[in-house]
């Protein structure tokens, strides 16, 4: 009978870290996967023997001694990783509509300062108290910094001050406030919503180092699971989750899609929060408590396109580019049929292959999920076959031209340059990551409600844990994180976070 210690639901990057950890503490630990391709948003694909990442496009915080560099290093994963340094003096580009120039954003805080000087020379005040806001917000969460102890308390003071109140209360010069703001792809500004935190947690990981996987970020996820089956933990993939059964007050076994069951001690949800809940039932977790969760707003999903350059078409950079068309930098989620997009961001993928010129490039602009809720009684995760329909082809290669065009206007002879490209959309996100709207970075933080954003790794199930990018913050640092979070409140104490900071 299929008994072990901890049942993982779903292997994104909070369950994986999960799997490990408890592993290494001697837990029997067995993941259940309902992808071909485990990783969550480290899956990567390949077209044109080109590989393509789904999420991870580069990565923060991997110099040495810095929070995803321990949190690797702990893992036994770092020296294993093929990673490129990004540009010292260049990780993004900021570009805006009807503005010629390209505005910098550097490693290292006094790089970024001196760079961004040179085309704000009156706005040094604004730069330092911008940098020094974004350590003093870092410096409140323990966990980021690898700290034990701390508590809610230390956190409030920074929770409820919104991103763009604080930009603008920094400087009055409208460019400035653009561009300080500009890389917010990284987690979709809402004006009325986004908490300073989320921007500075994020770009200060980038500020501190920035990096890319060399052919890709499932290299990742790979080395993670060769570490859980070394700890005697087993990983099966293409195994669908269709039921938390509980009995007696507590989940005794998952049933899959298959009908079979697998039984455990106690279970893990990489699941979004939501699915999880509609997944188990059960009169323990109260009706309000479902309600509150589903009320939750989900982040936009996203629309791609992968291009394949021709050979030697297109010379490689070191950095992204992230653009937005002028005056809608603080709503740049809020497009419209007419004007869309209001924004998009770049990326090239760096390949062992050739470091001249690029193989590849991905672009990524805002979609919401009711412009394909037409086509959502489809499914597909077979890259040979889309069977949503003609009519679905017609309205990705519309919205692709529509964005090639616009991406044309700052990359002169890009369309010459490409040899095939292949569109996403949010449903393509909903397929093979799970959630039920193609969210790219699931439940939307809100500076005027903070607490009601925070999921608890716990539930009143004693037996069930949840883990992933919907508890603290997405992205590979975010859903590291988040399965510390989960680790130590299974664990009951904090050694593992001592551990891994004296990795």
């Amino acid at each position: 009978m299929n008994n072990f210690d901890i049942v993982i639901i779903g292997s994104g990057m909070g369950g994986l870290v999960c799997a490990d950890i408890l592993g290494r503490e001697g837990y029997k630990v067995c993941v259940l996967e309902k992808n071909k391709q485990i990783g969550g948003c480290l899956q990567t694909y390949v077209r044109d023997k080109v590989i393509f990442d789904s999420g991870v496009h580069y990565l923060g915080g991997l110099g040495e001694g810095q929070n995803l560099y321990q949190v690797f290093k702990y893992l036994g994963i770092i020296d294993k990783l093929k990673l490129q340094k990004m540009e010292e003096d260049v990780f993004d580009k900021i570009i805006i509509e009807n503005d010629e120039k390209e505005y910098v954003y550097a490693q290292g805080y006094e790089n970024f300062v001196q760079h961004l000087l040179k085309e704000f020379p009156a706005e040094e005040k604004a730069l330092r108290l911008f940098c020094e806001k974004i350590k003093e917000v870092c410096n409140k969460f323990p966990l980021y910094n690898l700290r034990t102890g701390g508590d809610m308390n230390e956190k409030n003071s920074v929770l409820e001050t919104g991103a763009r109140a604080f930009i603008e209360s920094i400087t009055t010069d409208k460019k400035l406030q653009a561009v300080l703001a500009g890389n917010n792809m990284l987690y979709v500004l809402q004006s009325d919503k986004t908490p300073f935190y989320v921007h500075a947690m994020i770009l200060n990981s980038y500020i501190e180092s920035s990096w890319k996987c060399i052919d890709g970020g499932s290299e990742i996820g790979k080395l993670i699971a060769k570490n859980i089956r070394e700890h005697g933990g087993i990983i099966h993939r293409n195994t669908e989750v269709t039921k938390i059964e509980v009995e007696g007050g507590e989940v005794r076994s998952v049933k899959l899609a298959d009908g079979s069951h697998i039984y455990g001690k106690h279970f893990i949800s990489n699941m979004h929060p939501v699915r999880t809940l509609e997944m188990t039932d059960t009169g323990l977790i109260k009706n309000a408590y479902r309600s509150r969760v589903k009320s939750l707003e989900n982040s936009i999903g996203g629309f791609i396109i992968n291009i394949v350059f021709k050979k030697k078409a297109f010379k490689y950079v070191k950095h992204n580019y992230y653009y937005h068309k002028e005056g809608s930098i603080w709503n740049t989620a809020e497009h419209t049929e007419e004007n869309w997009p209001l924004c998009y961001a770049a990326f090239f993928s760096a390949s062992s292959r050739s470091t001249e010129y690029a193989e590849s490039m991905t672009l990524l602009a805002y979609m919401r999920y009711d412009e394909v809720k037409k086509w959502d009684k489809t499914f597909n995760t077979v890259s040979a076959k889309d069977d949503r329909g003609e009519d679905y082809e017609h309205f990705k290669k519309q919205k692709a031209e529509i964005l090639l065009d616009c991406v044309e206007e700052k990359f002169p002879g890009l369309r010459n340059s490409i040899k095939e490209y292949y569109t996403a959309t949010p449903l393509s996100y909903r397929d093979y990551i799970g959630n039920d709207d193609g969210s790219m970075y699931g439940i939307v933080k809100d500076f005027k409600n903070p607490l009601k954003t925070f999921i608890s790794p716990r539930t009143k199930l004693p037996n069930l844990y949840l883990t992933g990018q919907n508890l603290n913050l997405h992205g590979i640092l975010g859903a590291s994180m988040s399965g510390l979070v989960t680790c130590t409140a299974f664990m009951g104490n904090e050694s593992i976070i001592e551990k891994i900071r004296n990795a």
